[in-house]
């Protein structure tokens, strides 16, 4: 089965991975991206220049919107980029097609650059300016942002990186000479270049490898989580005891007075208290953002050993586990040789996905230094790649009018299931449930549908049994809950010796 980089470039995972490079999936997005601080903090000199390329590019834009010249033409052509497919990588539900970052990021990043971020490159606390910085108070500009804003200003070193392994490693007739737009910035024309490239190309398109060592999951370095977690102590490095107490006293300004509770005790700030007050007080001292830059570079040792790892997460469970998955699906079944009521092989691939959290250590990817991360697109990317080479069409499901739904799974008009997946903490569970009781009980002759349920704590598994059985469809087939708990899990070790017991 042809899932993989190495699979459809008939390449051993040991050469991509010898290479530097991450063996993606050509069939679904992995759910990583590349962290702009990873360039920054490297030894290699080239990923520092590339840091530095952005940085320039970034100081462009804001002289350019300084002066006042930026129309909406021009927005488009030096702020607007589409996601570089290319490469697989992101957090598309099905496929890799992503937007990109669009107007909205285009317009916000103008403001801030002529306005709060104008002088960005003339910093003196930091060791350098961050492109993430732009994120740090504005909701419109997240993580997504940065990162396709980041690929696309490093696509020439991608293109070039690319090319050398093919002419190096890839047969001549699956790599293919392309013209590539936007290619290269020429700050003379100030406009984007196209250039030609030799490079794997299959599926009607050119493939992107990138090298894994800037590659990261789930936040980039520079984020508007650790800000807020860490702020007291950022606030606590400045060496200015005036601007100090200035800043711990307007924070504590912001913050909602104490209030009683009924066993007579001070009530604590919420998160959502502390995160109002913090960026309340980065709007009235917006310095401070310096110091957790410099917070943050001389802690960028553990950015490096943390992306590591959780790169290492993600080949572990989307290439190695679902690969054995795979193989498992076509040797002891025959979903990729014989078509079958698609009700049956959505709910086959469901148990599949069921044993693998459960007994495969598959839980795993849903959890941060311990804590669930409880994000339904992860469970999406491994169920969709259960299903290539399968018969049946994989997609996602417009909304007709019953509300979104997460896949569509068909093999022509007449036979179509839907498959939707659910977190157990949602707060909107039981009634998302009772509004498909018609559906079930209709012993799926019209709407075929298979509910998937994650939870992640014994009060959740309890709170859906009691909800399934409050609505009459606690023995329903085609609802399945999956347990993600870490708590009642063997660790590898002691699942081993208890084999062996």
């Amino acid at each position: 089965m042809r899932v993989y980089f190495s699979d459809f470039f008939n390449v051993s995972p040991e050469i991509i991975e010898q290479y530097g490079a991450f063996n993606v999936s050509l069939i679904n997005d992995l759910p990583m991206f590349i962290d702009p601080f990873l360039l920054f903090n490297s030894e290699k000199l080239e990923y520092q220049g590339l840091h530095a390329e952005i940085l320039k590019y970034v100081a462009f834009l804001r002289d350019k919107s300084v002066a006042g010249v930026v129309d909406k033409g021009l927005l488009r052509s030096w702020y607007c980029f589409g996601e570089i497919k290319q490469t697989w990588l992101g957090f598309s539900k099905v496929g890799n097609e992503g937007r990109g970052p669009g107007m909205d990021f285009a317009i916000a990043l103008d403001q801030n650059l002529k306005t709060v971020f104008s002088d960005f490159d003339q910093q003196s606390i930091s060791k350098s300016p961050h492109l993430e910085k732009l994120c740090l108070i504005k909701d419109n500009i997240g993580k997504d942002n940065i990162s396709d804003f980041t690929t696309n200003l490093i696509k020439g070193f991608l293109l070039g990186y690319t090319q050398t392994f093919a002419l190096s490693h890839i047969a001549p007739e699956l790599r293919r000479e392309i013209r590539v737009e936007r290619a290269q910035f020429n700050y003379t024309t100030q406009t984007w270049v196209t250039k030609t490239y030799t490079l794997p190309f299959i599926l009607n398109n050119y493939v992107l490898l990138a090298p894994r060592d800037i590659l990261t999951k789930d936040e980039n370095w520079i984020n508007k989580k650790d800000l807020t977690r860490d702020f007291q102590a950022i606030v606590d490095s400045v060496s200015d005891a005036e601007v100090r107490s200035l800043l711990n006293n307007y924070f504590l300004q912001n913050l909602p007075p104490p209030q009683k509770t009924k066993k007579d005790r001070d009530k604590q700030p919420s998160q959502e208290d502390i995160a109002k007050a913090v960026f309340n007080t980065i709007e009235k001292y917006p310095y401070i953002l310096d110091y957790f830059l410099k917070h943050k570079e001389e802690t960028g040792d553990q950015a490096q050993d943390i992306s590591k790892a959780r790169v290492a997460e993600v080949y572990s469970l989307f290439v190695e586990e679902v690969s054995v998955i795979i193989a498992k699906l076509s040797e002891e079944t025959e979903f990729y040789e014989t078509p079958k009521d698609t009700l049956e092989s959505a709910y086959q691939r469901v148990l599949f996905l069921k044993n693998v959290v459960e007994n495969k250590d598959g839980y795993r990817v849903f959890y941060k230094d311990g804590n669930p991360i409880k994000r339904e697109a992860d469970v999406h990317v491994m169920y969709r790649l259960t299903w290539y080479a399968a018969p049946e069409a994989v997609s996602r499901e417009a909304n007709e009018g019953r509300g979104p739904v997460d896949f569509v799974v068909s093999n022509g008009a007449k036979d179509k299931s839907l498959v939707e997946f659910k977190l157990a903490s949602n707060s909107k569970l039981k009634q998302n449930l009772e509004s498909q009781v018609e559906i079930y009980q209709r012993a799926h002759d019209t709407d075929k549908k298979i509910k998937v349920i994650l939870f992640f704590s014994e009060e959740e598994a309890i709170k859906t049994h009691n909800i399934l059985k409050e609505i009459k469809l606690e023995n329903e087939k085609y609802i399945v809950m999956i347990d993600a708990r870490n708590d009642n899990k063997p660790s590898a070790s002691n699942a081993k010796k208890i084999s062996e017991e």
